[in-house]
């Protein structure tokens, strides 16, 4: 067993916290690539923005695409004022952070590892940023825009923030476990998925659901949307190593690897039988594909990275075929798509982390991954359920039936998308009943 190989790629996933306690100097190429990830990151919500947005009716575009968009200056926000020092501030016990960082005071020329600290602050707020984001898809064309603002700020600062502890900081009691989480897989996109279906279920269902299919009304906007996310990924992923480096170069070549075997096995599942290979289905598979490997991606060889994709897009086309059978209305199958695809993807990284060199046994770091997904699960699901809870005490959560029926822009936005006569895109079409 190769040990001295792994242990890099091990401590890479530990680089927030190996870079708080060591103070090397200030490495100008880790910096301009680091600079360069966190741009990369941040488009990735207008990113999912556009994917959402294609994915819904004409009359609810715009609303759609401004949760996500909100998103970012909500988060941005919050993340500056408390988010951070929740996640990464130093004298933290195995819960929280220390609260020395409020509104990032005490990072003016500090080093995180070789980057400035400003730079590693900059870089995790994108990850927030987009985490709420996420949620949005599970609620679109019923929930209230103040109402997901509200939940989304609170779910960022007492969910999202606690848990990015909890796995990436040296004193959060799932890092100090050993649970392997390079880039989100955890933090993120199960915690997300999760979130997003309690959400579907606290709203219960679009008005006609089942019995209405809601038809994507723009498909080029979701490829668009799946292009600009898998643009932005490289630097989600491969940034996450905090250096321009080897780790970040495994990184980067798995999540071009395990995406694009997503993606073709998303299709193939979609031709078997009678069916035909779909613009949607290849977006949403490569989409799968890079939430599956995002936890493994620098934890797996480029090889083991294909098995990922495959077997990330397998779990999340299927979650999808049987996702009535949960009784919630998750619009966009955020849960497919991002809870199971980042389950499958947590736990190979610890079944196959040993494609790389492993110093850890391997039903020992298994045992050590079904933890911290059911830590996620728990965490999220519960406290997204007394989150929106409180936000329903506060004001609606939905809006009303005839401001679902007729389109949400303009009663929340006072703008519409697209002119009159072409609002009937993506309408509903009834399969019957009464």
């Amino acid at each position: 067993m190769n040990l001295n190989r792994y242990l890099p790629l091990l401590f890479a996933l530990s680089s927030v916290a190996l870079a708080q306690s060591a103070k090397p100097e200030l490495n100008t190429g880790d910096t301009a690539w680091m600079l360069i990830s966190a741009a990369l990151v941040l488009l990735m919500t207008p990113g999912l923005a556009f994917f959402y947005g294609g994915l819904t009716r004409a009359q609810s575009v715009l609303n759609t695409m401004m949760m996500s968009v909100v998103s970012i200056g909500l988060v941005a926000i919050l993340w500056t004022l408390a988010g951070y020092t929740i996640a990464f501030g130093e004298g933290g016990n195995a819960f929280l952070g220390g609260l020395g960082h409020l509104g990032l005071s005490g990072l003016s020329g500090q080093l995180t590892g070789t980057i400035p600290s400003y730079v590693f602050a900059a870089f995790q707020a994108m990850f927030a940023i987009i985490a709420v984001a996420l949620i949005s898809g599970a609620v679109v064309e019923r929930m209230r825009f103040g109402a997901f603002v509200l939940f989304g700020a609170l779910w960022s600062l007492f969910i999202y923030a606690p848990l990015a502890h909890w796995v990436w900081n040296a004193d959060g009691w799932l890092f100090k476990d050993g649970a392997l989480d390079f880039a989100g897989g955890t933090v993120i996109h199960i915690s997300a998925g999760i979130s997003a279906l309690v959400a579907a279920f606290v709203l219960g269902p679009r008005i006609g659901y089942p019995r209405s299919a809601h038809v994507p009304h723009n498909v080029p906007l979701v490829l668009l949307g799946a292009g600009l996310l898998w643009f932005g990924w490289m630097g989600f992923n491969a940034g996450s190593a905090l250096a321009a480096n080897q780790t970040a170069a495994l990184a980067l070549i798995t999540t071009l690897i395990a995406p694009a075997a997503a993606m073709l096995t998303w299709l193939l599942w979609e031709s078997s039988g009678n069916g035909k290979p779909t613009a949607v289905g290849a977006a949403t598979g490569l989409v799968v594909g890079l939430v599956a490997i995002t936890p493994a991606c620098a934890f797996v060889s480029p090889l083991a990275s294909i098995l990922v994709g495959v077997l990330g897009a397998t779990a999340g086309y299927w979650a999808v075929q049987f996702k009535h059978r949960l009784g919630a209305d998750d619009s966009l199958d955020v849960f497919a798509c991002h809870g199971v695809a980042g389950i499958v993807g947590a736990l190979l990284t610890g079944a196959l982390a040993f494609t790389t060199g492993s110093g850890k046994p391997w039903a020992e770091q298994m045992i050590t991954q079904i933890i911290s997904v059911i830590a996620s699960l728990v965490w999220a699901g519960a406290g997204s359920y007394v989150l929106l809870k409180l936000v329903g005490l506060v004001m609606p959560l939905r809006v009303t039936a005839g401001q679902e029926i007729s389109g949400i822009d303009i009663s929340a936005h006072r703008e519409q998308g697209y002119s009159e006569n072409e609002t009937n895109l993506g309408a509903p079409v009834f399969l019957g009943g009464d």
